[in-house]
């Protein structure tokens, strides 16, 4: 068996721990035992099904302070080893963990690059601690992974040259895609008129979503659709801030937020018309591929990497500078064509967790297998020299 610890900062609802939820059940369990360590006490919105799926949640605290963080990573892998990997989800933080990961005997080191965040400009503090993780994470890395070309370039430059690291973009469940609810009954639910042409959003209502955008959009495409509503799914620390800025617009009747879901396939499939992406920025961009596969044409922001794309023409891209009168306009478009994306079957297949969970597990495999033989290698030397100094005159 191979055991892989994760580490990431909590199992809530978001896209990379999306993602390994549904590693964690489409992987074979007897083969490969996948723990989290989590950098907070705090219970995930996930935690319940990742134990009921035999994985165990292990809580590393201190992060801000690097000795306390320390003993406690020392602390993890003295009583829960050995493992065989560790898989670190934590962006620059990673080189921190990795390092630690090689102090405590683990050969396998993932680096794990899940966004393309702007590093905006910074104090001196900043600047050197990021060039210190850059540092140890080229250092102590043995495999890395990004979600796309940006993702990567966000973490370490230089990365496609180094054989060490791999493009591998998310898969995801496909089946929940293939069903349909009733679209009357559903909208009726949710509190959107049934005659509206409905925009879609889902994200965090962080600064990174752009919601004030997404408001700014929906002044714009009123005047040029009158029957529009807005459906946003997600919740976080911005809501009710865009809530005080729907009031004061007089859009509060057109929007419903839902707050967090776990039937998004569904309320995509069967209550949107259209999908809303303009985020400021994004590692790959589940959500469009969620779009997509659920049939919606899209309109994005031209920062979304293009490995988020399932098809050629269901996705318009437009500068974050665009007005919202241009977001509006092409908006109106899609609604006025009833224009519906179509994906492969194939594309389905070649962008499904199962491909997914394949292409990791290789990668886990090929890289224990390649420290094993090391190890062979180094022993058998190790007893070469012997015999050779046995022998000696």
């Amino acid at each position: 068996m191979i055991r892989i610890l994760h580490v990431l900062g909590k199992l809530d609802r978001g896209g990379v721990e999306t993602w390994l939820v549904q590693v964690l059940r489409n992987i074979d369990r007897k083969k490969y035992q996948m723990d989290f360590m989590v950098h907070t006490t705090d219970p995930g919105a996930h935690d319940e099904e990742v134990r009921a799926l035999g994985a165990r949640i292990i809580p590393c605290e201190g992060v801000s302070n690097p000795l306390q963080y320390a003993s406690s990573f020392r602390r993890i892998a003295r009583d829960n080893s050995p493992y065989d990997v560790v898989h670190s989800h934590v962006h620059h933080f990673s080189g921190y963990v990795l390092m630690l990961a090689a102090l405590a005997g683990v050969k396998v080191r993932i680096a794990h690059s899940h966004t393309s965040a702007p590093e905006y400009s910074a104090g001196l503090p900043r600047c050197a601690y990021l060039a210190v993780m850059r540092h140890l994470i080229k250092r102590y890395t043995t495999v890395g992974i990004t979600v796309s070309r940006l993702a990567g370039d966000s973490l370490m430059s230089g990365w496609e040259t180094d054989n060490r690291w791999h493009l591998m973009p998310y898969g995801l469940e496909i089946e929940p895609f293939g069903i349909r609810a009733n679209s009357v009954a559903l909208r009726k639910e949710l509190g959107l008129p049934p005659e509206a042409a409905v925009v879609g959003h889902v994200g965090r209502f962080v600064d990174a979503k752009n919601h004030n955008l997404i408001v700014s959009v929906a002044s714009e495409l009123i005047k040029l659709r009158p029957n529009v509503s807005f459906l946003l799914i997600g919740d976080g620390p911005m809501r009710l801030a865009i809530e005080t800025n729907l009031r004061n617009s007089g859009l509060t009747d057109r929007f419903v937020l839902t707050g967090t879901r776990d039937d998004i396939p569904m309320l995509m499939k069967s209550a949107m018309d259209v999908f809303l992406f303009p985020s400021k920025y994004e590692g790959l961009g589940i959500v469009l591929m969620e779009a997509q596969l659920a049939g919606l044409c899209s309109v994005v922001s031209d920062v979304i990497p293009v490995e988020a794309d399932l098809t050629n023409d269901a996705v318009s891209r437009l500068p974050l500078s665009a007005q919202p009168r241009q977001w509006a306009e092409a908006l109106n478009a899609i609604l006025e064509a009833r224009s519906h994306c179509i994906v492969s079957d194939d594309v389905r297949k070649q962008r499904s967790i199962s491909e997914s969970v394949l292409q990791l597990t290789n990668l886990y495999d090929s890289a224990c297998q390649q420290t094993r033989t090391v190890g062979e290698n180094e022993k058998k030397l190790t007893l070469t020299n012997k015999n050779e100094d046995l022998c000696a005159p």
